[in-house]
């Protein structure tokens, strides 16, 4: 039985940076976390919660709960109306699992069968948009179920659907919502990405095909100049889509080592940052005219180069772990310029994210860091490494939500307070 859950007050101030709409919701600390999707409400990796921590005890912030049973994965967390929401293998299944905010698991249900290629389990995080959660697995089954229960409201596979196949490492994908559509990205001979309705599952749109697989990435929307643009990556390139027709307003070729396009786009001002192994880092400016769109390269670097940890635009500087120069460090780049401000191994490859003027990072192998961001020098504030037990390396991205840091390592679900 769920227990009736605190009506939510918000604070919500709206700003606009570069042309992009930005809200802003706050919470006291009295109320409910919200982190509905894949890397935040704003899909920026950025957290607008104050009151946390500046450091951290020797041991590390207190273990508040660890959750079990969640099956095998790399799917981070998504949070609203007082519930956490993931994805992980359990025995040949991809299961979306539901927790209450102490850690008990509410429901479990079935999204079709598991991903057991190379690293076996899931990918995408839940995307949660009202009273509805939407998922993609792995092999491209896409559901929509009422969040509260479970109950299955609609599904289709996009790889069956569009006649397109899956990727080396398999789909990635945390699903994007926009408006009444629901954004999804199968490539192949059909389409490069599909609008579908979010509430009856029937398309609206098909963006023309790329002849490219979909890549890893998680798209992103932005407006300029009063154009919607959902950007993301294919295997093989950076695109831009018309959000409201589905036009291919870009194409523009990055081919990275064994086609891992896996990176976030960060947009700010018109400008557009993507970052791949070995191929390293771009940034765009985009241009706008008569309803069309192109970008420019402004400049390009070999000095980082993201593998599947993801990066952060804080205060006019990129902060992200490099996978291949100089052997993995974590780097800073002038978001201006492309300089680099510094290289530094720090607690090893891995995973960001930013909130309260702190960046908290995750390394494949467990190191939890708390890092001050500064252009000066890479400046590790505290550390402590997450208990043994989970499976394969901790690649799922760290949320902070509620005064809570939630780390997902395989079957296992850990959140520390940091107020």
């Amino acid at each position: 039985m769920f227990m009736s859950l605190a009506i939510i007050r918000k604070c919500i101030s709206v700003m606009l940076i570069g042309g992009l709409i930005i809200t802003s919701v706050s919470y006291a600390a009295d109320q409910e976390p919200f982190w509905p999707q894949f890397h935040g409400p704003n899909r920026d990796n950025i957290s607008t919660e104050k009151g946390l921590l500046k450091k951290w005890p020797e041991e590390g912030p207190d273990l508040l709960w660890r959750s079990q049973g969640l099956g095998h994965g790399y799917s981070s967390v998504s949070i609203a109306s007082g519930m956490i929401y993931t994805a992980g293998n359990i025995e040949k299944d991809t299961v979306i699992t539901a927790l209450d905010l102490d850690g008990k698991i509410l429901w479990q249900v079935r999204n079709g069968k598991a991903w057991t290629g190379d690293r076996p389990g899931t990918r995408g995080t839940p995307t949660i948009d009202g009273d509805r959660l939407y998922h993609e697995s792995a092999l491209g089954n896409v559901v929509c179920l009422e969040a509260k229960t479970g109950k299955k409201i609609w599904e289709l596979n996009i790889l069956d659907k569009f006649q397109s196949k899956n990727i080396r490492w398999a789909l990635s994908e945390s699903l994007l919502v926009d408006g009444e559509h629901l954004i999804c990205c199968p490539g192949g001979p059909q389409t490069c990405m599909v609008a579908l309705d979010k509430n009856t599952g029937a398309v609206v749109w098909k963006a023309p095909s790329t002849n490219e697989l979909a890549g890893y990435a998680a798209p992103i929307i932005a407006e300029y100049k009063g154009l919607r643009i959902i950007i993301t990556l294919t295997l093989k390139a950076m695109i831009g889509v018309n959000a409201d027709t589905g036009e291919l307003l870009w194409h523009v070729k990055h081919v990275s080592h064994a086609d891992e396009n896996v990176f976030t786009p960060i947009y700010h001002d018109a400008h557009v940052f993507i970052s791949s192994i070995k191929a390293g880092s771009v940034k765009w400016k985009i241009h706008v005219e008569d309803g069309k769109a192109s970008v420019e390269e402004i400049w390009r670097s070999k000095e980082l180069d993201n593998h599947h940890g993801g990066g952060v635009l804080v205060n006019g500087y990129i902060y992200a772990s490099s996978c291949i120069y100089n052997g993995p460090k974590w780097v800073c780049l002038d978001w201006e310029t492309g300089e680099k401000k510094y290289a530094d191994k720090g607690i090893g490859k891995g995973s960001l994210m930013y909130a309260d003027g702190m960046l908290y990072m995750l390394s494949k192998d467990s190191v939890v860091g708390l890092v001050q961001p500064t252009p000066i020098s890479y400046r590790l504030i505290s550390s402590f490494k997450i208990p043994e037990g989970g499976e394969g390396l901790s690649w799922a991205h760290p949320v902070v939500s509620g005064g809570r840091l939630y780390i997902r390592h395989g079957e296992f679900l850990y959140a520390y307070s940091v107020r």
